[in-house]
């Protein structure tokens, strides 16, 4: 696996689908929805299917070989 990267959010949380797309794991809603049903998403180690997923400051995503942090600046 690469390194572990933050992204940062300006609330408290952000959703799953929306993460993805923000950190540059997915490029678009649909490709989000695909690697989520074919339970290639982790969160906090476990596999996650749900886009609505509510992510909060700490969370890690593993997606493939990338690892993503979510950072709160709120």
């Amino acid at each position: 696996m690469e390194g572990m990267r933050d992204v940062e959010i300006s609330d408290d949380m952000i959703r799953l689908g929306q993460l993805l797309k923000l950190s540059g794991l997915v490029e678009h809603g649909a490709e989000a929805k695909d690697v989520l049903e074919e339970g290639l998403v982790r969160v906090n180690g476990a596999v996650e299917t749900r886009r609505g997923r509510q992510l909060v400051d700490g969370d890690e995503i593993v997606l493939d070989d990338e690892v993503v942090r979510v950072v709160s600046t709120a």
